[in-house]
């Protein structure tokens, strides 16, 4: 067997496995949800599962690193390959974060709709700090304002918008909040 072809059943396992985990936690509180639970959703054997996990904790945390990175190149997205950025220039049709929260919506969903990740909110707050302060603090032309706050009030601003998309459902396309966000960061410019 090809190392082509056992790579594929490893990520199609692994993927069925988170799946299948997600998909539970949105019916029972984690601590409730079984490995015996998530095999049998995913439609794989314990074996399956041992040989890509330890515990049902080490699934949600490879699930937590997967949507943070992901969230990371989407969001890093409109400054990529490029040696001067200039907000006032910010296009909508570089803006990937709406599109990465309708990807992975049933995570982003859990996160608004229960308790089950409570603790994530932080972390993405922590993220989106973190991405500010390294990414764009240098191209908002100010001596006044102490840059944490700023980056704060841009992490909670970016946070509540998504939250508010996810407590409707996705009402609006992602094409439509990538544009609404790029006339609320206009307007705070002018």
């Amino acid at each position: 067997m090809s190392n082509r072809s056992k790579d594929r059943r490893i990520v199609k396992s692994k993927k069925a496995l988170k799946s299948a985990l997600i998909s539970l936690m949105k019916i029972k509180e984690f601590k409730q949800i079984t490995i015996t639970d998530i095999v049998q959703k995913a439609d794989l054997n314990r074996g399956t599962f041992y040989k890509h996990f330890q515990y049902k904790e080490d699934i949600l945390d490879e699930v937590m690193d997967d949507v943070i990175t992901d969230f990371i190149d989407c969001y890093r997205e409109p400054i990529k390959n490029k040696e001067t950025f200039q907000i006032s220039k910010l296009n909508s049709k570089a803006i990937f974060i709406f599109d990465h929260v309708l990807e992975y919506s049933s995570f982003y969903s859990l996160i608004v709709h229960s308790n089950a990740l409570i603790g994530y909110h932080r972390k993405m707050y922590t993220i989106f700090k973190d991405l500010i302060l390294e990414d764009f603090l240098d191209v908002i032309p100010t001596t006044v304002i102490n840059k944490e706050l700023i980056a704060s009030y841009h992490s909670y601003a970016i946070i509540g918008i998504i939250i508010e998309w996810i407590e409707n459902d996705f009402n609006y396309s992602s094409t439509y909040m990538a544009e609404q966000l790029v006339e609320i960061v206009q307007l705070n410019r002018q």
